[in-house]
């Protein structure tokens, strides 16, 4: 009589095994190329900065100043946009969560032990009758 599902051998145990605790033989890594990209870039540029190292003298020093400038910039233009942000139902439960005080916390957190010590108290009372 045959198996009429699958192979007659089964080839789980054709290869030797390992020992109990022994870990299994790791695949070969690769190595991490030595230099990655290209010449540094200044912000903004599309092209790489021919000159690296700014010099007041060749005046590459307004450029410098000029894409911190942009940068400051798109830095405010995206505080801005995400200020304005709609941000929800739980956006808003978290800034209000974020203007509690610690005293309000801590009331709140009383109250709610209150609130279950009482219920716990109802379902003790109702249990015993």
């Amino acid at each position: 009589m045959g198996n009429i599902c699958g192979k007659e051998e089964s080839e789980n145990f054709s290869q030797p095994g390992r020992v109990l605790g022994s870990a299994p033989p790791q695949p070969e890594r690769s190595s991490v190329p030595a230099k990655i990209g290209g010449p540094p870039r200044t912000l903004g540029a599309s092209t790489p900065n021919p000159n690296p190292n700014p010099n007041p003298q060749n005046g590459s020093d307004s450029n410098v100043d000029e894409a911190r400038r942009r940068a400051a910039e798109a830095a405010e233009a995206r505080a801005q946009a995400f200020a304005s942000k709609s941000t929800g139902k739980l956006g808003t439960q978290l800034a209000a969560q974020k203007k509690q005080t610690r005293n309000d916390t801590l009331k709140e957190i009383s109250n709610s032990e209150l609130r279950q010590r009482d219920a716990d108290e109802a379902a003790q009372a109702r249990t015993h009758n």
